[in-house]
């Protein structure tokens, strides 16, 4: 298979050719549809997360469709559409694990970081990890809701636990997230007001593009 590899941090992604992953115990073999290009996958490259394992393939906003599966996966999972986000495998002993507060983990493994992720043909990943796409929905246009639209919507249900439905809402910056949230708030009849950093224009008319 086809995959982009980071070799060494600070250095560009090689192309090469790997054999395909073959899935053990609870994991699933996923033919990549799309895979989005995050910040934190610059950041890896750039050397600016810590202890960056390399080689190792980057992604972790991938859209794709089970074609194998190892033992303990339940069969109905095979040809179906999943999504697998940045969080890639968690203890289930910890305390935060113990409180359905997962992401949290010491010792948690995420994917495109310690796991390879999706910037290849065929990826694996653990099958209680990977959310369930419908299988209308666009590959290409879900894939940042893996990592982006997740932590916009975060953001927006912490908000509304805080104040009331419907108040105007304000947002610093207008990343990948930003512009996400900014569409679900619209979209819900809310209205927002951006904060983009001086100077970014760009920014200011995409957010004014977006009501």
């Amino acid at each position: 298979m086809r995959a982009m590899v980071l070799n060494a941090v600070g250095q560009p992604l090689e192309q090469v050719e790997l054999p395909t992953p073959q899935p053990k115990a609870k994991e699933v073999l996923v033919k990549v549809l799309a895979c989005g290009v995050c910040r934190t996958d610059l950041h890896l490259v750039d050397g600016e997360l810590p202890e960056a394992p390399t080689p190792i393939i980057p992604g972790h906003e991938i859209v794709g469709e089970v074609v194998g599966a190892g033992t303990g996966v339940p069969s109905e999972l095979v040809g179906s559409l999943v999504g697998i986000p940045w969080l890639g495998w968690t203890c289930g002993d910890c305390r935060f694990c113990q409180i359905d507060r997962e992401n949290l983990c010491d010792q948690a493994r995420f994917t495109g970081y310690q796991l390879d992720g999706g910037y290849c043909d065929y990826t694996l990943a653990d099958h209680r990890y990977c959310i369930p796409i419908a299988r209308e929905s666009s590959a290409v246009e879900t894939a940042p809701l893996l990592c982006a639209g997740l932590i916009g919507y975060r953001c927006l249900k912490t908000a509304d636990a805080l104040c009331r439905l419907n108040q105007k809402i304000g947002i610093f910056g207008f990343g990948a997230a930003a512009h996400i949230l900014a569409q679900v708030i619209v979209n819900r009849g809310s209205k927002f007001y951006e904060f983009p950093r001086p100077g970014d224009l760009d920014a200011q008319q995409f957010a004014d593009q977006l009501g």
